[in-house]
Formats: structure tokens, C-alpha cells, sequence
């Protein structure tokens, strides 16, 4: 009897430890990409959003938004967000001719991604005028 009360004590508590309480970040966009597809260089400014929510039961704090070369970020949410709420990253690409293939890494205190990094891409494809 103390064997089956010391596996389900274990159990238990090693159940607890995996469940995730904090903050969790949900990007809308599939698989954290926004594909630009084929656009002409002067007809598209560049400028796409990532819509996210606070899925989590703490507030989400952004720490970073960073990007790679040929990418700026415009704006990110400064303010803590509580849980439930929704904010947004604007980012710009440059609009060189040729292919789009960058990352954004967003550093957080979310804890359904390792250390809170969530990589962001932006991929498609630039063609001139």
C-alpha cells in the first residue's frame, strides 16, 4: 500500500511541475510566417503585422523585438499584456529585388517557448518594376 500511495504521490506531483502557468504567447499567423508572396519593388510598402494573444494566466511582458538585416521593426507592444489581451509587431522589409528570408526573434517571459524566444519569418519573393 505505501509503494501504490509513493507512485501516486510521485505522479502527482511530477504532473504539477509540467503544467505551464505563466504567460503564453499565440501568434494568428500560421506557424508564426507571413509569406508576402510575389510582389513588385514600389508597389508594396513592406509593411506586414504579426498579430498576438496572451493565452497564459500571468501578464506577458516583451523584453526584444529583433530582426535581421533588410527588416525594421516599426512598432511592438511596450506595455505588459494581461492575459487574454491581443497586441501587434509591425515590421517593414526593405522591398529588395529578390527573395524574402528573415527572422524576427521576439524575447519574452512567455513559457510555452524555450526561454520565451519566439522566431517570426517573413518570406516571399520581391520582383521589379
Amino acid at each position: 500500500m505505501k509503494k501504490i500511495a509513493t507512485i501516486i504521490a510521485v505522479i502527482f506531483f511530477t504532473s504539477i511541475g509540467f503544467s505551464q502557468n505563466g504567460a503564453k504567447i499565440e501568434f494568428k499567423a500560421e506557424n508564426n510566417t507571413i509569406d508576402y508572396g510575389t510582389i513588385t519593388k514600389g508597389k508594396d510598402n513592406g509593411v506586414r503585422v504579426f498579430e498576438f494573444t496572451n493565452t497564459g494566466t500571468t501578464p506577458l511582458i516583451i523584453y526584444s523585438v529583433q530582426s535581421t538585416a533588410s527588416s525594421t521593426i516599426l512598432s511592438k507592444q511596450t506595455d505588459t499584456i494581461l492575459p487574454g489581451k491581443s497586441s501587434k509587431i509591425e515590421v517593414k522589409y526593405n522591398m529588395a529585388v529578390g527573395p524574402i528570408r528573415k527572422t524576427i526573434t521576439v524575447e519574452s517571459n512567455a513559457v510555452n517557448y524555450d526561454e520565451g524566444r519566439v522566431p517570426l519569418k517573413i518570406k516571399g519573393d520581391v520582383i521589379a518594376n
